[in-house]
């Protein structure tokens, strides 16, 4: 089985307000990622919120699982991750690992990263938009030990740097896997 574990614990400060729950369409911002992680065949799905985690659970109600990051406030993605993959350690064979300010990531996108899984086993993939790796990105069980073990000011950019080796690039046609929503200005621009 395959989790997506979505990363969603960031104060954003540089939004000003909380960015998941910011109109996205007809949805929201978190709400249109687990919909697009959906809609691409993962069910089962996990979402890590720090800051404005009552207002996170209480939107999404029972259409994901919610654990809480207690360390969200030191601001590293890395203790994100790792409290997402500790409680899918028994759960899953793989996590898709997604950021909950990517609203705009493609379906399609989503669905050629576990086609690529389930075709070569692959135990690292990560998406490419012309040479720029990009999320979401999918590590196999075999790698969570790695990974919960590091420490920061580690991050997860490196976990993927030291093990580039065994990464298997799957080429996207959108600039999509790399965009996310940081800033007011980023939001207005890419807002449908």
């Amino acid at each position: 089985m395959i989790s997506a574990i979505i990363l969603a614990a960031g104060e954003s400060k540089r939004m000003g307000q909380p960015k998941m729950l910011m109109p996205w369409g007809k949805s929201t911002v978190i709400q249109t990622v687990i919909s697009t992680i959906q809609d691409a065949g993962i069910n089962d799905i996990l979402v890590v919120t720090g800051g404005a985690h009552n207002q996170i659970e209480a939107l999404i109600g029972q259409t994901a699982q919610v654990v809480f990051n207690e360390n969200y406030a030191e601001g590293e993605m890395l203790s994100s991750l790792q409290r997402g993959l500790a409680a899918k350690k028994h759960e899953a064979s793989a996590a898709l690992i997604c950021l909950g300010d990517q609203p705009q990531v493609l379906g399609r996108s989503v669905q050629r990263i576990l086609r690529e899984y389930k075709e070569t086993n692959a135990s690292i993939i990560v998406p490419s938009y012309q040479m720029h790796r990009g999320h979401p990105w999918l590590v196999a069980r075999e790698h969570w030990d790695a990974i919960l073990q590091m420490r920061a000011p580690d991050s997860p950019s490196e976990f993927l740097n030291r093990h580039s080796r065994k990464i298997r690039y799957v080429e996207i046609d959108s600039p999509t896997i790399l965009q996310d929503l940081d800033t007011p200005e980023d939001y207005l621009k890419s807002h449908p």
